[in-house]
């Protein structure tokens, strides 16, 4: 009797790529995807996708994970808790963050992330690495190592006292980085206008959670974008712009690109499902909702999902960054602090698929291609992660089995990451992932986790295309960084 012609054959489902939608089997051979078509031969092992959508795994290339924040708040997730609520959400790959703080050698914080993540991963992952002290070992010894080393993108802040660099070294960041092949991400907000609002607000006795939005004002994204853009155009280095949030952002993504500059530029669930209102409430109840940039208006929502629409913004990303409601967390400044005590970030990696889910597919916004592009597709090209990212033979076979008729409301007894709430709690949402794929493997079924620790692998990459100049270097750059 012959042998099975695959592994594994997924069968009967509707399967959908950033360009189709089509009824087909899938299978699998290893860890790879060996076919796609109808009526396959069966495979040594068989699941049922009828009535079903089959769906790349998702990709989420924005996370925080097992992070020491610049103020010394350790974030509530683990590497095992983190990949496994994103697991447990359709979520088969991250990139997360290895975050130098001042005074750290770059290559050692590297190696310490990256030991916690083999340890404790249930999926693949790969890093952007945080320059905040860019020395010149760090810019001519560490980083080149590095992106030379399979780490293909860093990030700089334009702002946070402990983290930010000024415009000279953000051009010497992006200097560094090109020589190296590696895409810049950047978060771009005016420093000057948030300091300045944040120090009056407490002044003035402003101290409360719903102050943070006041703090962070909506002329500092767009201010802090166009400035990038003329540093990155400068010396021709690519740049991705994260967390996009506010109307006057997306038009400055939109003129930047519009104007030929190689500018990326992503958004996250709380700022197409949250506003400045969810902050407001009693006592600090608040601080759940904290996050920088702070969620805005439901007119900036509409220019935000406007932006998805056009192609101004190329992917959505969660910017998972959990902080438990408690002292370890958001209330580790004590009982009583001001909104700038309070740490900053929101748990999302669990929720962002179905979220988009809901809102893209179910609730006709966007429809089910484009929820593969922004979701999986666009982050796995834009960030260079082969064999991620769509269902094509030769990929690797990360899949989600999506029951698009399951009806979720969100609770935080539901939550798997460790922050203990989500910021969603009390929203109904349609469709749910219900069997999720890693290579082949299975690592989540009928809702739970059956993968272990450390499971997950890590992804070597360069920063591929998204990092390659355009080859239009600024004229006076041209006198000092040559032809």
């Amino acid at each position: 009797m012959s042998a099975p012609a695959y592994d594994l054959v997924i069968r009967g489902g509707t399967v959908a790529t950033a360009s189709d939608v089509f009824p087909a089997d899938i299978g699998i051979r290893g860890e790879r995807i060996a076919a796609i078509g109808e009526a396959l031969p069966a495979g040594a092992h068989e699941i049922g996708a009828a009535g079903r959508l089959v769906l790349p795994g998702g990709v989420d290339a924005h996370a925080h994970i097992e992070q020491l924040s610049a103020a010394g708040i350790m974030n509530a997730d683990t590497w095992e808790s983190a990949t496994g609520s994103a697991a447990l959400g359709g979520t088969t790959s991250v990139i997360a963050f290895a975050a130098q703080h001042v005074g750290a050698d770059l290559a050692q914080v590297v190696s310490d992330y990256a030991a916690l993540a083999a340890k404790g991963s249930l999926v693949d992952y790969a890093f952007h690495l945080i320059v905040s002290d860019p020395t010149e070992k760090c810019l001519r010894t560490d980083l080149p190592a590095l992106l030379g080393g399979g780490h293909g993108s860093v990030k700089a802040f334009m702002t946070y006292d402990r983290l930010r660099l000024e415009d000279e070294q953000v051009l010497d960041l992006m200097v560094a980085a090109k020589a190296g092949g590696g895409l810049v991400c950047v978060h771009a907000e005016n420093h000057g206008m948030i300091a300045w609002m944040g120090k009056r607000l407490v002044e003035h006795g402003h101290l409360a959670p719903r102050f943070h939005a006041a703090s962070h004002p909506r002329g500092s994204e767009a201010e802090a974008f166009d400035r990038l853009v003329a540093m990155a155009a400068l010396v021709d280095q690519p740049v991705m712009i994260f967390h996009v949030s506010t109307r006057e952002g997306v038009a400055a993504v939109r003129r930047a690109r519009g104007a030929g500059h190689k500018v990326y530029a992503e958004t996250c669930p709380q700022y197409l499902f949250l506003t400045a209102a969810d902050l407001d409430k009693p006592g600090l109840e608040g601080a759940k909702w904290m996050c920088s940039p702070p969620p805005r208006s439901r007119d900036d929502q509409e220019a935000l999902w406007q932006g998805l629409a056009l192609g101004d913004l190329q992917l959505v990303s969660s910017d998972h960054a959990p902080y438990a409601f408690d002292a370890t967390g958001k209330l580790s400044a004590g009982p009583e602090p001001s909104f700038k005590q309070i740490a900053n970030g929101l748990p999302g990696l669990e929720w962002r698929l179905p979220l988009l889910f809901d809102a893209t597919v179910s609730g006709g916004r966007l429809g089910l291609s484009r929820f593969v592009e922004l979701t999986a597709t666009a982050p796995a090209r834009i960030y260079n992660l082969p064999g991620k990212g769509s269902v094509a033979i030769g990929a690797d076979a990360d899949l989600c089995i999506w029951d698009p008729d399951r009806v979720v409301t969100l609770t935080d007894a539901a939550v798997h990451d460790r922050a203990g709430y989500t910021p969603y709690a009390g929203r109904t949402l349609r469709g749910w992932p219900t069997v999720v794929l890693r290579r082949g493997e299975v690592i989540v079924e009928d809702g739970a986790l059956v993968a272990g620790p450390g499971s997950g692998r890590f992804l070597p990459r360069n920063g591929g295309e998204a990092a390659r100049p355009t080859g239009r270097l600024g004229p006076e750059a041209s006198l000092v960084l040559g032809p």
